[in-house]
């Protein structure tokens, strides 16, 4: 077993980057929505509870995965929530209308994360109930990204670079929860998926990558689809370079597996997912071949 050393992660940072002493594998796991530390600040602006809030969390995501460092890959989580900061948007992916002053001319403002309101800074929550009890400034919106969002990518980007300069190659595996409602009646007489695989249709990285992580977890029981209704958002988008080198496939675990909805507590199926990420490290961290390697 790889020893690990937690790096990276000040006191009070917003990230929390676990390194194993030396990275076996050309895998970086990523934990964008697993964040669970609110700012009081943030709370008293908000006209919803906690409850509401905490319903777009990917919670314990962070602690599925945590044996990736003993395992020789680097884990990276969030430790803000995701309605702080997302960081699977653009960085100016923002709602005009959330604030009292305009924003910059390059602000990306019709999206359709935007006018779902789930932009960079989401304007609802829970059940599509409004978040905050006043308007903005975009002051605001530019500290949360320097603070949040602006650290946590410049550490994803640093490992990609790293493992790609070190093994010709790197494979993301961007890892969320996805609410037992939102798949609910897709599986027809097979029932809900258990999993599913965005990869932009093909376009994140190199078909070998999802073949082997439907693989791993059909073997172990799960049931897995792709890119349905979850393709991958701006992680995939912007770092999924095949042709470069860069792997990135998004993983959606239904909630209903291993967390109680209601109350948020981990639940016996979590023991399950959990044996099950060796295997995804292996496999995932052991693929060859020339598609993988930047041309």
């Amino acid at each position: 077993m790889t020893r690990r050393a937690e790096t990276d992660a000040p006191l009070g940072g917003p990230i929390r980057l676990v390194r194993p002493l030396r990275q076996t594998r050309p895998l970086v796991l990523a934990s964008p929505h697993s964040g669970r530390r609110y700012p009081e600040s943030f709370l008293a602006l908000s006209r919803l509870p906690l409850v509401d809030l905490r319903a777009s969390e990917d919670t314990h995501v962070d602690t599925l995965f945590e044996a990736g460092p003993d395992l020789g890959v680097p884990l990276l989580c969030a430790l803000f929530p995701r309605v702080y900061v997302d960081v699977n948007r653009e960085r100016l992916e923002l709602d005009p209308s959330m604030f009292f002053d305009p924003l910059p001319a390059n602000a990306r403002t019709e999206t359709p994360r935007v006018r779902a309101g789930l932009g960079t800074l989401s304007r609802v929550a829970g059940e599509g109930n409004h978040i905050y009890r006043r308007k903005l400034a975009f002051a605001d919106a530019e500290s949360r990204l320097r603070q949040c969002y602006d650290p946590y990518h410049a550490a994803l980007a640093g490992l990609i670079g790293e493992t790609r300069a070190r093994f010709g190659y790197c494979v993301v595996l961007d890892c969320h929860s996805m609410p037992s409602s939102a798949v609910d009646g897709m599986g027809g007489r097979g029932g809900a998926p258990d999993m599913v695989l965005g990869d932009r249709h093909g376009g994140s990285c190199d078909s070998t990558v999802t073949d082997s992580a439907e693989a791993v977890l059909t073997d172990a029981g799960f049931r897995v689809r792709r890119n349905q209704p979850y393709a991958g958002g701006f992680t995939t988008s912007h770092y999924g370079r095949p042709g470069l080198g860069v792997h990135v496939l998004q993983l959606e675990i239904n909630r209903a597996l291993y967390i109680n909805e209601r109350t948020r507590d981990l639940t016996p199926g979590a023991d399950r997912l959990r044996a099950v990420v060796p295997a995804l490290v292996a496999v995932l961290g052991t693929l060859s071949g020339m598609p993988l390697a930047a041309e």
